[in-house]
């Protein structure tokens, strides 16, 4: 008997333990928990279960479990079965569903998860259920944080104007947002799945693209060329990283394509811009000092014509000397047509009336060749420089018929037409009305290699002997000069057509009348300012046989000081541009400052715009350009000294 009762004290001890370590346990876990008996009656509450249900275990403890742990459903508000009941009937495992709230004592209300289990006897015996739930409340705002993050970032995604994509490693398009959809033509269905070879120009960048990549795990503003859906080809710089799982195995590649083709475009256009702005600083330079040889030759020229009869023997051979010079001025003319300052003397003109008479002209020396033109009724009148329009033209009417080897159609149009803000700002031009000129030909085309030098300098697709190869450089460089547009569409063997765009002027027409080819004489004195000894020679000779009294200088200071000692002498300066000491700018200024009306005729182998323009904006009174004949400066002095 009395082993049996210190037998009975030991389990009771031990039972006593065993509960204390279970209350233990059941007390420290992060869960809630409630034990129930078979009738649904709460035999037992952890701390985290008296929390959430606000109900206290003494409180608890014999009361049914619906009454202490009350669920709803949380869209329908409907009350929910407990896992109690469901355990008991069918005894086993079961969990919540989704989307359940349970209702605290104090009416609190909190989002749950619970799963209950049947306890079992030795036997295996259902003896009660526990329940064990936990407050998701927590969790439930970190995935809705989650899902407002993966919205907010889809959303980025979707709107972002750069075009994002993410690739398998193998090369299938896993996304891609709509700016990339957009940029290539493809769809999202034909998109997605898509090997990214596809959109390689050359498939072989693609394996380029990961050998660089990989080592590094990413790569910056990466060059290459892709291809659209409909086979256009396009300049983009791609930045992009590889995505990785857990391990740090590359799953495939994420990144950003920005199209460059209108940005490399553009970089073309400004290279091209500063090669024409470089040759033409040196062409102007030469034309510049060829021009004064050609006022040496012309002014001799000029002066023997006076003095010989028109049937001497050498009268023609003078008549091919000025011809000469002339070809010779042209050619100047070309270079400075694409040297900085190369327009001469604008005008208000009426381009058809130019287009009309100048494509005649070129019919009747070329014959072979049939030229068709259709002229805009009304056509906006241009402000433009018309000697350098004709010789636009003329270079591409010689350039045709050369294409068309010597036979051929050559078609010729006019219209008016409106550049809007957008086409504008690709040409860097200003918005507005403009004159349309085309010229087609049906002659040979050209390759795209030829199309990218066409406007070079010195270019020629002529044998070696024929042409310059400045026709078409001094035609762009004319035109942009005039802030117009000049393009070329050629394809080989299916001909050519340039296009130029003028802007129109708002001003009128000017009908003038042309000057009689008489030579004016006077008596007045002159002061010719020039450093070239030549051009002070054939100047000084040319200015007495018209009658005129001489004084030269041969720099600007020596200019200056002349006129200081005889400015109540001289009635007329010719001045030089260029000089070694002072400008003529600079020494015009001084002069003025001496005698406010003072009368300046300005001559340079240069043309009137740039330096000269703003002379003659300050109030100086006129411009020759070199070279020249006695009649064009006997008909200059004439004007500013006011000779009938």
């Amino acid at each position: 008997a009395i082993e049996m009762a210190l037998y009975k004290h030991k389990m009771e001890r031990r039972l006593k333990e065993r509960e204390e370590w279970l209350s233990t346990t059941l007390a420290s876990i992060g869960d809630a928990v409630i034990a129930t008996d078979m009738k649904g009656h709460i035999i037992f509450m952890n701390h985290v279960a008296e929390f959430l249900t606000q109900w206290k275990q003494e409180d608890a403890i014999g009361i049914p479990l619906k009454e202490i742990f009350k669920i709803v459903n949380e869209k329908t508000r409907k009350p929910v079965e407990d896992s109690v009941e469901k355990v008991l009937r069918e005894g086993i495992i079961v969990g919540l569903a989704n989307h359940t709230i349970l209702i605290a004592k104090d009416e609190t209300e909190r989002p749950i998860d619970d799963s209950g289990a049947p306890i079992r006897d030795d036997k295996g015996n259902v003896m009660g259920v526990v329940l064990v739930f936990r407050d998701v409340s927590e969790r439930r705002k970190t995935e809705h944080a989650l899902r407002q993050s993966e919205e907010r970032y889809r959303t980025l995604f979707e709107d972002s104007r750069d075009a994002i994509y993410i690739t398998a490693r193998e090369g299938m398009f896993v996304d891609a947002n709509q700016s990339m959809l957009d940029l290539f033509g493809y769809s999202r269905e034909e998109m997605i799945g898509l090997n990214a070879r596809k959109i390689y120009v050359n498939s072989d960048d693609r394996n380029i693209f990961q050998k660089e990549i990989e080592p590094t795990g990413s790569v910056k503003e990466y060059e290459v060329k892709f291809c659209k859906k409909d086979g256009t080809k396009m300049d983009c710089l791609l930045t992009s990283s590889v995505r990785q799982d857990d391990d740090g195995s590359i799953l495939g590649y994420q990144g950003v394509i920005h199209d460059i083709t209108e940005r490399k475009c553009i970089e073309a256009q400004l290279h091209q811009a500063q090669k024409l702005e470089s040759i033409g600083t040196l062409a102007g330079g030469i034309a510049h000092d060829f021009n004064n040889l050609l006022m040496g030759i012309q002014g001799h020229a000029s002066l023997i014509s006076l003095d010989i009869d028109p049937h001497h023997p050498n009268f023609q051979h003078l008549n091919g000397i000025e011809a000469a010079v002339e070809n010779g001025a042209n050619l100047t003319r070309q270079l400075l047509g694409f040297a900085r300052g190369g327009k001469y003397q604008t005008k208000v003109i009426d381009l058809n009336k130019l287009i009309q008479i100048n494509s005649e002209m070129f019919g009747r020396t070329k014959k072979e060749i049939n030229i068709h033109t259709k002229y805009q009724k009304d056509l906006w009148p241009v402000e433009v420089d018309p000697g350098q329009i004709n010789q636009v033209m003329l270079n591409l009417y010689i350039n045709a018929w050369q294409a068309m080897s010597r036979r051929g159609d050559l078609h010729i149009e006019t219209s008016n037409v409106v550049i809007n803000k957008n086409d504008a700002k690709s040409f860097k031009v200003k918005a507005g009305n403009y004159v349309k000129i085309s010229v087609t030909d049906t002659g040979a085309g050209m390759d795209k290699a030829t199309l990218q030098r066409i406007f070079d300098p010195f270019y020629t697709t002529k044998v070696m002997g024929r042409g310059t190869g400045l026709g078409l450089a001094s035609a762009y460089g004319i035109i942009k000069n005039h802030g117009g547009i000049i393009n070329v569409y050629s394809e080989k063997g299916s001909g050519t057509t340039f296009e130029i765009f003028l802007l129109a002027s708002e001003k009128q027409v000017i009908i003038e009348e042309k000057p009689a080819a008489e030579i004016l004489m006077g008596t007045q004195t002159i002061l010719l300012v020039d450093d070239e000894d030549m051009i002070l020679d054939v100047g000084e000779e040319m200015l007495r046989k018209l009658g005129y009294t001489v004084m030269l200088a041969k720099s600007g200071n020596e200019a200056v000081k002349a006129y200081k000692k005889h400015k109540d002498e001289i009635d007329l300066i010719i001045l030089d541009m260029i000089m070694p000491d002072i400008s003529g700018s600079e020494a015009y200024d001084i002069m003025k400052e001496i005698n406010p009306k003072i009368k300046v005729l300005l001559s340079s182998g240069y043309s009137v715009n740039g330096e000269a323009k703003e002379i003659l904006e300050r109030g100086c009174d006129g411009f020759i350009q070199k070279p020249f004949n006695l009649t064009t400066l006997s008909r200059k002095i004439g004007e500013i000294l006011d000779l009938s």
